[in-house]
């Protein structure tokens, strides 16, 4: 057992004494470490004190415990409200800007799409039944209206309508990044994932690849696959390859296909196991049986935008 393990475990059996002075202490009044969460100290002295010798198991455990956060499994993703199940990782579906909900694409295709293919009128929202949206403006104000409400997909969406210009909407990056940030705080995985992508491209920002992977992690916590994915090669990049893996297997779980064929490379090249790659096979095509239906195979079938695996 190295030092700081050993430091860890005597603060961790008694959080009543202070790490620096020994003195007993109510552990309930003690001042805590604002980093590892764990030492405590009788007053602010001792801790100031302590600090330097303190720094590096601070450190080690603060790692710890964020890794402990970023490798869990995230939540599965949400149920299509019409089908009820699981939304697919990749062609996810359709936001409804008229009552904020996605719609996979299975549903949307069935509803929808084939409803204009027979020329029965213009298509509803599959869920509340009001008319799509008739122009731009429409669009626009629908989606104000949602943002308004703190729709976090709504302000995600108004903030890609800055970066692309859709919709005859003035590119402003700034404008796009303020709104996706606000997304973020509301629980947006797509946005955390955006704002990645732009400072690891510079996309309205200067390249910065800390933080890049700092909202990479942000996404992928949430349960944004392709988040995952791409925290899985920086790390191949910087040659760790056992947490890239980490970050793979969980991608694979989440119905991430790029995952899944990185691993099978890796096998092919002798970095991980058989088992390895079976486990992600398996693991996949669990995923598959769980966002399968004949609706969703027909969408796929009728357009590949629809393929969902």
């Amino acid at each position: 057992m190295d030092k700081i393990t050993e430091e860890f475990n005597s603060v961790a059996i008694d959080t009543s004494t202070c790490a620096n002075c020994g003195k007993e202490g109510n552990g309930a009044v003690m001042n805590t470490c604002n980093k590892c969460k764990v030492a405590k100290y009788c007053n602010a002295a001792c801790k100031k004190k302590h600090r330097s010798k303190h720094k590096k198991a601070c450190e080690r455990r603060v790692a710890e415990l964020h890794d402990i956060e970023l490798f869990k499994q995230p939540p599965p993703a949400e149920d299509c409200p019409i089908c009820f199940l699981q939304m697919p990782t990749i062609g996810a579906g359709r936001y409804m800007t008229c009552c904020g909900k996605k719609i996979c694409g299975g549903c949307w295709y069935s509803y929808a799409v084939k409803k204009i293919m027979k020329k029965k009128g213009d298509p509803l929202c599959p869920f509340c039944r009001t008319p799509e949206y008739t122009s731009h403006e429409d669009k626009i104000q629908r989606e104000k209206k949602r943002a308004e409400m703190n729709d976090p997909k709504a302000i995600y969406y108004q903030g890609l309508s800055y970066i692309t210009g859709f919709w005859g909407v003035t590119i402003d990056y700034t404008k796009a990044l303020e709104l996706w940030h606000r997304a973020a705080e509301l629980g947006c995985k797509d946005a955390y994932y955006t704002i990645a992508y732009c400072y690891q491209g510079g996309m309205g920002v200067k390249v910065d690849k800390k933080r890049a992977t700092y909202y990479y992690e942000q996404a992928a916590m949430m349960g944004d696959a392709k988040a995952r994915y791409n925290l899985g090669n920086g790390e191949m990049h910087e040659g760790n390859i056992d947490r890239a893996l980490k970050h793979y297997m969980i991608g694979v779980r989440s119905g991430e296909p790029d995952s899944l064929e990185t691993i099978k490379g890796l096998y092919s090249d002798g970095h991980v196991t058989k088992d390895d790659y079976t486990d992600a096979l398996r693991s996949y095509q669990a995923y598959v049986s769980e966002v399968k239906s004949a609706q969703r195979d027909e969408a796929a079938a009728a357009d590949d935008k629809y393929r969902y695996y």
